[in-house]
C-alpha cells in the first residue's frame, strides 16, 4: 500500500504570523493534528503540530501571542506519493514524529500520520489473522 491510498488530502496551510490560538482554531475546525506553514518571504515549508502548540501551552506562553512561525519544525523529511506505507512509517520511527507533508513535485499535496497508516494497516492485519485462523483449523 502506497502514501497516497492513506494521505489526507485536506491540507491547513497557514502563514509563520498566524498565532497559535488561530492555528489551533484552523486545525479544530478542519479536524487535522497538522498544519503546513508556508513562508512566502523565503518559500519554505514547515509544519505546525498539534504538540507544538500544547508545548507551547504547557510552557506557560501566550497562544495569542506565539506564532506558528516560532514553533513551526521546518527540518522536515517529505514524503512522496508513491512512497511505501513502511518507507513512510520508517522514516516517522526514525525521526520521532508523527506526520509527513507529502509532495508531489513542489507542491504540498497532503498529509499521512501515524493514525492513516494504522487505518490503512489495521484491516490488512485483521484479514491476515482471519485467514490465518481459517487454515489452521
Amino acid at each position: 500500500m502506497l502514501v497516497r491510498d492513506a494521505m489526507s488530502t485536506m491540507v491547513l496551510t497557514i502563514g509563520p504570523a498566524h498565532t497559535l490560538r488561530q492555528a489551533a482554531r484552523l486545525m479544530s475546525e478542519r479536524r487535522v493534528g497538522a498544519a503546513v506553514v508556508l513562508d512566502p518571504d523565503t518559500y519554505g515549508l514547515g509544519i505546525l503540530t498539534e504538540r507544538d502548540i500544547l508545548n507551547s501551552l504547557g510552557l506557560g506562553q501566550n497562544p495569542d501571542l506565539e506564532t506558528a512561525g516560532t514553533h513551526t519544525t521546518t527540518d522536515v523529511v517529505f514524503a512522496t506519493p508513491a512512497w511505501s506505507l513502511e518507507d513512510a512509517a520508517d522514516a516517522m520511527s526514525h525521526g520521532g514524529f508523527r506526520h509527513l507533508i507529502v509532495m508531489d513535485g513542489n507542491d504540498p499535496t497532503g498529509i499521512v500520520s501515524v493514525r492513516d497508516i494504522i487505518r490503512c494497516w489495521a484491516p490488512v492485519r485483521r484479514a491476515s489473522t482471519a485467514a490465518t485462523a481459517t487454515m489452521a483449523g
